[in-house]
């Protein structure tokens, strides 16, 4: 019956190893995907969440201010199409 007991606590341990070693393996491959990913990422021509977030804001803005450009364009038209028959009325 020791014998039995040894035998299965020698088993789990190594058991216990081998997950550990696997889990192991785990992060060291996750960490060389990672880094490959990187580099791969560094060679191309991408930008960073800030840099894409600040243009993001700026291109936000100018395409608010260009609505109100061609409101005020438009308004600016009404007016000139107006003014000719008010002249010639009076």
């Amino acid at each position: 019956m020791q014998v039995e007991n040894r035998l299965l606590d020698d088993l789990a341990k190594v058991a216990g190893g081998a997950l550990g070693a696997l889990s192991g393996l785990r992060g060291e491959v996750e960490a060389q995907i990672r880094q490959q990913f990187e580099r791969v990422l560094g060679q191309m021509d991408v930008v960073g969440r800030e840099e894409f977030e600040a243009m993001r804001e700026i291109a936000v803005k100018a395409r608010l201010e260009q609505e109100a450009l061609t409101e005020r364009v438009a308004a600016l038209e009404a007016r000139l199409a107006a003014a000719p028959s008010a002249a010639k009325s009076a």
